[in-house]
């Protein structure tokens, strides 16, 4: 079983890359981050003629997640993240696909920091750590997949001063994400690539893609009852080099 993640930065403007790259990768499950879209404007009727099911929640003009699955219908279990009721961002869905919970998660960006938009990061990580734990109690295979905009390690950060002040490398950042990770999953794309960088996120700004100035700022977290099941990760980066791409490359694993 294939699973990504993808940033697709506007999912209408950046369908034809989209449909492309489902065509050729032939993921099995994909969860997609900042559609830019409400859910009359998401575009089922391409994804079914493609294959895929889909379930999602849109948001008009910013954010917007959904889930798609190849030949079967995700089965929706939850459309926000809980603990927050003020909260309407649409930042997350949750769906089985194939009797694995799978999640489209999209972090709060956090910037400027300090600030409001930064606590609201750091108070998006908590809900999503509690949230977490109750799935890890379930004992049930669950893939935590999203664009978390954190680089969790200097690894994870081309060598730069540019991005010191920036939220998605704060130690306030690093840490919310490593407390999760500890709570008992496994970062997937590090398991298996412990010493590369394995970006998945470069820029339009100051020519980073050309440069290979990229983050690492999308990760796939397995639960112990699906990380032995891991048998390949990686990152299509030659997506992020066509013509009209998003400024994220997408994330997958494959799982026994």
């Amino acid at each position: 079983m294939k699973i990504a993640t993808f940033n697709i930065n506007n999912v209408n403007r950046r369908l034809p890359n989209l449909l492309a790259w489902l065509r050729t990768a032939k993921p099995d499950a994909v969860s997609l981050q900042e559609l830019k879209s409400t859910d009359a404007d998401f575009p089922v009727a391409a994804f079914e003629k493609a294959g895929y099911g889909a379930v999602c929640q849109g948001q008009k003009t910013w954010n917007g997640v959904a889930i798609l699955a190849r030949n079967t219908e995700p089965v929706l279990t939850r459309t926000a993240l809980p603990g927050d009721r003020d909260d309407h961002e649409a930042r997350y869905i949750e769906a089985a696909v194939n009797g694995i919970i799978l999640t489209s998660i999209y972090l709060p960006n956090g910037n400027p920091q300090p600030g409001p938009k930064f606590d609201y990061k750091l108070d998006w990580f908590r809900r999503l750590r509690s949230h977490a734990a109750k799935l890890l109690k379930q004992d049930i295979p669950v893939v935590l997949a999203g664009d978390y905009n954190v680089a969790p390690a200097a690894m994870d950060i081309y060598p730069t001063k540019s991005w010191d002040k920036d939220a998605l490398i704060q130690p306030k950042s690093r840490a919310a994400f490593r407390t999760l990770v500890e709570q008992g999953w496994t970062d997937a794309i590090r398991t298996l690539h412990p010493s590369k960088p394995m970006f998945t996120f470069w820029d339009y700004k100051r020519n980073r893609w050309p440069r290979d100035a990229g983050l690492r700022l999308d990760h796939l977290l397995l639960s112990p009852e699906v990380a032995p099941r891991l048998t390949k990760a990686g990152v299509d980066r030659q997506v992020r080099g066509e013509e009209g791409a998003s400024d994220h490359a997408p994330a997958w694993i494959v799982l026994k």
